[in-house]
């Protein structure tokens, strides 16, 4: 043990407007720092979360006010305290908050003044602000008694029993260099708050579908789940438990796009409109949305597994295990649940990929009359097996036909590649298993595949073949045969 008190020491207090441009820098874009704040209303009891703003080029207002419980002025010098609760103090388990910062790296990251205006019920308002120019300025961490213009919300914050207001004015980060009388600069503006309103419908879909109210503008922001558990197909997963029950899995298979109508399969899309950018694992800390459609390191995006989504439930107290960053946009699961996450989600994905195929399938079995075209072939030479590129495959035929006054030194090329296939390293591999074999183009972008058999169905069809038979003749063509799903699109 050191015994601290025989040591000499000395204050190393940082510098105030170091520290806060440092904050600055950490990583929010605008809406995760709105979620930010919006995850200490939800903290704060609120049943009602109401952002707006007073556009007005660079001197536009933007608020975050709710209607919970509300602070004292102590407390909300506390709260505008850096690190007001530290990442290891005991939290209660409905508890957002992660490192005491949220609301000033959240706040500081957009804009370079804030205040917090809050009352208790059967108390008034109180109101303190950060100011970074003044901090520059006095090079100490001090706060102002000071408050912006806030008309355009004050008429509902006076009718509130209790609650807070965040307020946002010189939002360099947003609107440096717009003009209020641009229609450009408010469309941009405009635009980027529809993708706040995307995200924060994702984030915070389980608390508005229990209840919750989030409105932009007056406009309340509808939940987007997901799993799409009300929709019409979906196969849920058995819950898996980690930890005694601490951790909670479960894997969703959504609909496959047969089920859908147009508007619901753009709803699977998500803010990202994507379906395969929404494949993956979700996960959520107290319900609240952390990381949506990574597969964590675990796993390639790959457009065969769109219809695998995986829920995964954390407590605040598995933070440090899980690594939860202070933005709360990153989760990285510890080491010794790996194994048993990767399981559960082969299972989930597994499922998936036969209902994203299965519709191709079914078109494969009508269309099954064809003769079937491998790529390769097995021949014997001299008592021995060899394997041989077939000429035949239409991928080479063409090519061979095309090649023109280098005909000859593609096949050359093509002899070469035959007679060094490494049949010897693959059985090797193959025997003792170590990692499994990949299949064609797996872990690859796939439009190179969609691309071929759109041209090869083009030539089929523009040669008086009709469309049944040239998908016929298509999906009995190796590789093509394992991609069975894509008929839909010929």
């Amino acid at each position: 043990m050191i015994d601290y008190s025989k040591l000499e020491h000395t204050s190393a207090e940082p510098e105030a407007c170091s520290m806060i441009e440092t904050f600055r820098s950490i990583g929010y874009s605008i809406e995760t720092a709105i979620a930010d704040i919006i995850d200490n209303s939800i903290t704060a009891k609120a049943n009602n979360i109401w952002i707006d703003y007073e556009w007005n080029g660079t001197d536009t207002v933007l608020s975050i006010m709710d209607d919970g419980s509300g602070m004292t002025d102590s407390e909300i010098i506390q709260a505008m305290r850096p690190g007001c609760t530290g990442p290891f103090r005991l939290r209660t388990e409905d508890d957002l908050g992660r490192f005491g910062l949220g609301l000033k790296t959240a706040s500081f990251s957009q804009c370079r003044k804030f205040c917090v205006i809050s009352k208790k019920i059967d108390n008034a308002a109180t109101f303190w602000s950060w100011d970074l120019d003044y901090v520059n300025t006095v090079e100490t961490w001090q706060l102002l008694r000071y408050r912006p213009d806030s008309n355009f919300i004050d008429k509902k914050y006076n009718e509130l029993r209790s609650g807070s207001v965040v307020l946002w004015w010189d939002i360099d980060r947003l609107i440096r260099s717009t003009q209020a009388d641009s229609s450009t600069s408010k469309a941009d503006f405009l635009s980027t708050m529809d993708t706040v309103k995307k995200h924060l419908a994702m984030v915070f879909h389980r608390y508005i579908e229990d209840g919750l109210s989030i409105f932009l503008r007056d406009r309340k922001i509808e939940p987007w789940d997901p799993f799409m558990v009300t929709y019409k197909g979906l196969q849920p997963r058995p819950e898996a438990q980690l930890e005694n029950g601490r951790i909670k899995i479960k894997g969703f298979v959504l609909p496959h796009r047969s089920k859908l109508t147009q508007e619901e399969y753009t709803y699977g899309k998500g803010p990202k409109d994507s379906w395969s950018a929404q494949q993956g694992f979700y996960v959520y800390r107290n319900r609240r949305l952390l990381v949506a459609g990574d597969w964590l390191n675990f796993f390639k995006r790959e457009v065969h597994y769109d219809l695998c989504r995986i829920r995964i439930d954390l407590p605040n107290s598995t933070d440090n295990e899980w690594q939860i960053d202070i933005k709360k946009s990153i989760a990285r699961p510890p080491a010794d649940l790996r194994a048993q996450i990767i399981s559960i989600a082969r299972d989930v994905r597994e499922q998936a990929v036969e209902v994203y195929r299965h519709r191709g399938k079914v078109i494969q079995r009508k269309l099954s009359r064809e003769e079937y075209c491998p790529f390769w072939e097995e021949k014997t030479r001299h008592g021995k097996r060899f394997y041989k590129l077939s000429r035949e495959h239409p991928i080479l035929r063409n090519l061979l036909e095309n090649a023109g006054s280098l005909k000859s030194q593609l096949e050359n090329a093509l002899q070469f590649i035959e007679e060094t296939v490494p049949v010897p390293l693959i059985t090797l591999h193959e025997s003792e298993n170590e990692r499994p074999h990949g299949k064609p183009f797996e872990g690859k972008d796939h439009d190179a595949v969609l691309m071929v058999m759109k041209s090869m169905y083009e030539g089929l069809t523009a040669d008086g073949i009709s469309s049944e038979f040239a998908k016929a003749r298509i999906v009995n063509i190796e590789p093509f045969n394992l991609f069975s799903e894509y008929l839909e699109q010929l």
